[in-house]
């Protein structure tokens, strides 16, 4: 089985693909039942049906290509729950050969445009029971109905030198060039005190101030700016009516355009004078308490995104991470792990609270963070991620990498419309014998409980359903399963079970869709290793045990996690492994095992786990990014790619090896979050002395040339940007790349002191992991 090719025709990819159909056979298997989800992946072929779909009676389940079909009897019969269906009136005209197109054989995702009432008639029903239109946490676009357009809040941090201030300014500027006309924004700036710019009145700037050393309530907000409208009863609510927020802080670019380029003018470095040794006065985290308070009172529900531009940490106000005193540092690991951060548990309360205020009305909180300190992200990371929302971390507001990001965020489709979707829920429903026990990634619980839920919580569990605030086509999201089979009620070996993942969410559009992925993979006897073992992805196996052991990162210390995938590694090469027990020499894998040990090698050394010389934003930002991305991208993360170019053939991929180094090569390293072209010694000096200016020497000018338009190319198709690196052999950058290197030749080894490059390190080598490995499987 080709799992790539399964990947583009579902978007989802599984640890096993063929799964023990008793629950203690399934305890043993080692690696979780886990599948990585592209809820709305960008598939070649999925139709968009401008109907509703057919839902099951009984458990709700969409109608799909696996059900069976009575034709005579107008029935279908739900794979769930076995609940006989009539069809509607409208599926009359069916037949053997007149199928409707959810029926046909390929047909497993398929995509449907509901009504702007969402659950009407046949409609889905929300999993909160609700419709999608109804508000309140509900699963539509809100009380606007499907014409609102989505909000976007800047909120710019004025702690900053006028440079910086001024390359800001030209980006937001740019930005709004960009953005769809009917797209509503508006404006949050803040120093030591925080303004909300009334946009509504272009020839008379004005703007309401609030203190940035007190925490505020969304209630405080909405009736200081007048949100509240008292005379609107029932309908009306929050940011409706004269006096609303709308056409005042908030309003379309077509409208708002000049008012808001105005007032970007008028931001000027923060007033506040600040004391020497003593950094300045940022309220960062009361800004987005009254970003989150206005946007509740006027877009409540509706799909829209908070983006703070912050240049420096919170040192005044709720999220306050650090005094002002320079003489008092930021916090480190260390120092998290010693309880020596006296601020850093408030602040995750605060952030905390705030993710839940804003993932209850759809609200996303993006953080530009261009800094060369650290700014808060490790306390702020739980208002990103269960929101969905985007980090970028670069130096300066004025960098490519910061521009480029932003940008980015705003592509348009081939319509013209945002590639980005809002305001979503993903269902998971399950055949009888399987529970689905939590997910992991951009999501937060919408706590429904269900037939299909298992008692064991893994991630965000205890529920079926999940909400995603926004989403793209390339959010994946891994699910983990369980099976509660009992062994006294076998399953023929062969025999199919199902799960359905249904994603409604609104689209750039302003339509609201809804996506059924309809997956079958087969049962199989637990005695059959073989069997098992043929249908075992090791790729997407690396990426939920990643997943996992970063999730566990919150709750456990990492000495401990590390231990645990030791004991997980030890435990498949032992099961799975072909050898003759006591003899290592003997121990061999599968081709469909034999890049795992490796994953998790480099799994183990990998930023997401070994902290060291990293900060707690920096931890953060990697982390977040490792869990929402599809498997290929969460490969990159743990085991990044190399290439190497040279006068002999076109580029080929290498080994990640220090002995991949050569001083005529060009090596193009990719570790996802930057990417290191490495010069060796022989063609820097070539560089230096400018043979490529020379017409004879055209081959090395294109050898040049080749590893830069290729790096280029990587940097385009991401969101963050990565980080380009361009280094020569034993130079400075060059530790990009040697840090993540398989130290095969160090001071310790035999090799030391020829021609090689050397690591200087004490880590063991993968050669020496793996004979570990092979040692301790094998024993009795």
């Amino acid at each position: 089985m080709d799992f790539n090719e399964v990947e583009a025709g579902e978007g989802v990819r599984l640890a096993w693909n063929a799964w023990p159909s008793s629950r203690i056979e399934a305890t043993r298997m080692v690696v979780p039942f886990g599948v990585i989800c592209n809820p709305v992946a960008a598939l070649p072929e999925v139709p968009l049906l401008p109907y509703e779909p057919i839902l099951c009676k009984g458990c709700r389940g969409v109608l799909n290509p696996y059900c069976r079909i009575d034709l005579d009897a107008r029935i279908w019969v739900c794979q769930f729950c076995f609940q006989r269906n009539h069809f509607p009136p409208s599926y009359n005209g069916m037949s053997a050969t007149n199928m409707p197109r959810e029926l046909f054989p390929n047909s497993g995702v398929v995509e449907y445009v509901m009504s702007s009432q969402g659950g009407g008639g046949g409609g889905y029903m929300s999993p909160s029971g609700r419709t999608a239109a109804a508000g309140g946490g509900g699963f539509g676009i809100g009380m606007f109905g499907s014409t609102t357009p989505p909000g976007f809040l800047f909120v710019v941090d004025t702690c900053v030198t006028e440079e910086d201030l001024a390359g800001l300014k030209n980006a937001i500027k740019q930005l709004l060039g960009t953005m769809p006309e009917t797209a509503l924004v508006g404006l949050v700036s803040y120093g030591t005190m925080v303004q909300v710019h009334e946009l509504g009145y272009a020839d008379c700037p004005k703007s309401y101030v609030f203190r940035g050393d007190k925490a505020v309530s969304p209630q405080q907000v909405q009736e200081y700016l007048g949100l509240v409208n008292k005379q609107v009863r029932g309908g009306g609510g929050p940011g409706s009516g004269r006096g609303g927020g709308l056409g005042r802080f908030l309003a379309p670019v077509s409208e708002f355009e000049f008012s808001l380029t105005n007032a970007l003018d008028e931001l000027q470095p923060n007033s506040f004078s600040v004391e020497p040794g003593h950094r300045p006065q940022r309220a960062t985290g009361a800004a987005l308490a009254v970003a989150a308070g206005l946007m509740e009172g006027c877009l409540p529900n509706v799909g829209s995104r908070i983006m703070l531009f912050v240049a420096g940490p919170t040192t005044v106000g709720p999220g306050l991470i650090v005094d002002t005193d320079m003489g008092k540092s930021i916090r480190t690991h260390q120092d998290l792990v010693n309880d020596r951060a006296p601020h850093h548990k408030k602040a995750c309360k605060f952030y905390t609270q705030l993710s839940s205020q804003m993932v209850a009305n759809s609200h996303v909180l993006d953080i530009f963070a261009c800094s060369l300190d650290q700014v808060g992200l490790a306390e702020a990371k739980i208002a990103v991620e269960s929101t969905g929302g985007i980090l970028v971390m670069a130096e300066t507001f004025d960098s490519d990498q910061f521009k480029k990001s932003l940008q980015k965020l705003f592509m348009r489709d081939e319509e013209g419309h945002l590639k980005m979707f809002f305001n979503a829920s993903v269902e998971v429903m399950t055949t009888r014998e399987v529970k689905v026990c939590g997910a992991i990634g951009p999501c937060s619980s919408l706590h429904k409980k269900g037939v299909s839920v298992s008692e064991t919580e893994i991630g965000i569990g205890g529920t079926s359903a999940w909400k995603l605030c926004t989403l793209n086509s390339k959010t994946a999201i891994a699910f983990y399963f369980e099976v509660v089979n009992a062994h006294s009620n076998p399953i023929p070996a062969g025999t199919a079970f199902f799960i359905q993942f249904v994603t409604q969410y609104q689209h750039g559009s302003g339509q609201t869709r809804l996506r059924v992925c309809t997956i079958a993979r087969r049962w199989c006897d637990g005695g059959q290793v073989q069997d098992l073992a043929a249908g075992f992805d090791q790729e997407a196996a690396a990426v939920v045990m990643a997943r996992l052991a970063v999730y566990k990162t919150e709750h456990e210390e990492v000495f401990d996690i590390l231990r645990w995938l030791d004991r997980m590694l030890i435990r498949v090469a032992s099961k799975f492994g072909d050898y003759q027990k006591e003899d290592p020499a003997s121990f061999r894998l599968s081709s469909n095992f034999s890049l795992y040990p490796q994953f998790m090698f480099h799994l183990r050394r990998s930023q997401f786990l070994q902290v060291f010389n990293n900060t707690p934003d920096e931890t953060a930002f990697y982390r977040l990014m490792l869990n929402r991305e599809a498997v290929v991208g969460s490969l990159i993360m743990i085991q990044p790619t190399l290439f190497n170019y040279s006068f002999d053939g076109p580029p080929v991929p290498v080994l990640l090896d220090v002995s991949s180094i050569g001083p005529d090569r060009i090596l193009v390293f990719d570790s996802y979050f930057y990417v290191v072209v490495h010069y060796g010694s022989t063609i820097a000096q070539w560089r230096k002395l400018g043979y490529q200016n020379d017409p004879q020497h055209e081959n090395f000018r294109k050898l040049l040339e080749a590893p830069k338009a290729d790096a280029e190319a990587l940097l385009s198709e991401r969101i963050p940007l990565p980080r380009l690196v361009e280094c020569d052999q034993h130079g400075s950058q060059a530790r990009f790349l040697l840090a993540k290197l398989n130290p095969s030749v160090t001071h310790n080894t035999d090799q030391y002191g020829g021609n090689s490059e050397v690591i200087f390190t004490d880590d063991v080598s993968l050669q020496v992991f793996i004979d570990h490995l092979q040692r301790l499987a094998v024993q009795s």
